[in-house]
């Protein structure tokens, strides 16, 4: 049995090798925003309208998930509302809560990025197959479920 080939990628750390992939959606999602014309959306914004657009989260979740302060995270959203991604309204049924909905714009920015996301997607299957990218959701899903172990 023949020993494979060394690969490049096999002595980076997976930390690096992590934050390299995730440029690569990074820059593919900025490239489709700037095409249709949201080229000032703030960094994470597009986070926070494709998790809206998706599934309506709330933007106490999103902002935890995404590791943010509430002030930094408030910050966040008073840009989008600012540049027209985000509207917010005082919810009819608690008047001390805001309610944020995607406007027009941010509708268009969730589907830009989401359409950039598909296209790296559909490469990386071309490039590796459908097993290798369900072996690798598995793969990040442990680390991810492993990573509450160490956050506490």
């Amino acid at each position: 049995m023949t020993k494979p080939e060394p690969q490049w990628y096999d002595d980076v750390v997976i930390p690096a090798l992590i934050r390299s992939a995730r440029r690569t959606y990074a820059g593919a999602i900025h490239r489709a925003l700037v095409e249709a014309g949201c080229d000032d959306m703030p960094r994470n914004g597009p986070f926070v309208v494709g998790a809206i657009a998706r599934n309506g989260s709330g933007l106490g979740d999103i902002i935890a998930t995404m590791g943010l302060s509430k002030q930094r995270g408030g910050q966040l959203v008073d840009t989008l509302v600012a540049r027209g991604y985000l509207e917010r309204a005082t919810d009819p049924d608690d008047r001390r809560r805001l309610t944020v909905t995607l406007t027009e714009r941010g509708r268009l920015a969730a589907a830009s990025g989401r359409s950039a996301v598909e296209a790296v997607d559909a490469d990386l299957v071309a490039r590796v197959g459908v097993d290798a990218i369900a072996h690798m959701r598995r793969t990040l899903a442990a680390l991810i479920d492993a990573g509450v172990d160490y956050d506490q």
